[in-house]
């Protein structure tokens, strides 16, 4: 009697896969718990992944991870000569699988001209010819951007148990050089403030609000680092000129540390304050107590996966809008969410109550 063929999608002993990453940090992040189930299928080897540069530090931190190889495009660029040329490079490596995990038409050329066998992923910007399972995607079923990625490591039709949380693992010794490098000190309680949002400004917190919380943070004897990317710079300098005279206290890391730096300091933090944004990601993936901050986007697509996180947002009308500016000018969604109210959250994670049932 014939077996029974395999499920589509079935993996085997003996696969080796391609993950096409995503361009955002906070979406690389969100991934891990699709690298895990691959990870735990039985598979021989490691998962290799095709990122952008900035989220390749991400990668690094994540376990089942082979070779991290740099996106031949930046984002939005098509390049087709650049993408043509890396997959005929990876032709070599003999990959059985690639996982196309952004939604664009561009982002499936890759595995194409690698010939791998079996592409999977959404269906996207109409990309039947360039995936070989190009699944649909039920929005209220899987409204959580984790549960999508995930779920593509099912085979078709099979049941889709939790995604789980993604996890990254800090590198130890770079905290160590790092902190002596930068002259920190972990000799009291840290709280790390976050106030940038790449995506645009309806994210960010205002700065008063920010200067205001860390005087409170201050007063109960936190020591205080501001963390973000280089673009991060001007917010971080208007949080310190909010404070005025009392920023003395406050280490401004703004652009002295690569992501992979910022993912460890935050691992030896008491509390992480920030803003929707992928260090938001990266404390909860490290376990650190933290308190989200939401406005013009949604804790219902991409909420922090920790049962150390509490969202701090207020319920108006607009929000989530998901525009990069306040499209009525009022902004109310951020200004509106206070720092004692903020504070009140900050001192429930740091005190280890349980978040409210969301």
């Amino acid at each position: 009697m014939p077996s029974a063929p395999e499920p589509r999608g079935a993996r085997a002993r003996g696969d080796r896969t391609l993950v096409i990453a995503p361009s955002w940090v906070g979406d690389a992040i969100l991934s891990e718990p699709l690298i895990a189930r691959l990870r735990e299928s039985g598979m021989s080897a490691p998962v290799d992944v095709v990122a952008p540069p900035w989220c390749g530090p991400v990668y690094a931190r994540m376990r089942g991870i082979g070779r991290i190889i740099d996106s031949p495009a930046g984002h939005g660029r098509l390049a087709l000569s650049a993408r043509r040329r890396l997959g005929l490079e990876l032709r070599a490596a003999r990959y059985t699988h690639a996982y196309v995990l952004p939604n664009t038409w561009k982002s499936a050329l890759l595995p194409l001209f690698a010939r791998i066998p079996h592409r999977i992923g959404f269906v996207g910007e109409a990309r039947w010819g360039l995936l070989t399972d190009a699944r649909r995607l039920d929005a209220r079923a899987m409204p959580q951007l984790v549960t999508r990625y995930a779920s593509l490591a099912v085979p078709r039709g099979a049941p889709l148990s939790a995604a789980g949380a993604p996890v990254l693992v800090p590198d130890a010794a770079n905290l160590a050089a790092a902190i002596d490098a930068l002259g920190l000190s972990l000799e009291r309680p840290v709280a790390v403030l976050c106030p940038g949002a790449e995506f645009g400004p309806a994210k960010r917190w205002p700065a008063e609000h920010f200067a205001a919380l860390a005087r409170l943070l201050a007063r109960d004897g936190y020591t205080l680092w501001i963390l973000g990317s280089p673009n991060d710079r001007p917010v971080a300098s208007a949080v310190l000129d909010a404070l005025g005279p009392s920023n003395s206290g406050i280490v401004d890391l703004t652009g002295r540390t690569d992501l992979g730096t910022a993912i460890d300091l935050m691992s030896a933090a008491s509390l992480v304050v920030s803003n929707d944004s992928g260090l938001m990601h990266a404390a909860a993936a490290v376990d650190a107590q933290l308190v989200a901050l939401f406005g013009s986007s949604s804790p219902a697509y991409t909420p922090p996966l920790s049962p150390k996180a509490r969202i701090a947002r207020i319920d108006i009308a607009c929000s989530p809008c998901f525009k990069r500016e306040c499209p009525l000018g009022h902004f109310r969604c951020m200004r509106e969410l206070t720092p004692q109210l903020v504070y009140n959250l900050a001192r429930k994670v740091e005190a280890g109550a349980p978040p409210p049932a969301r």
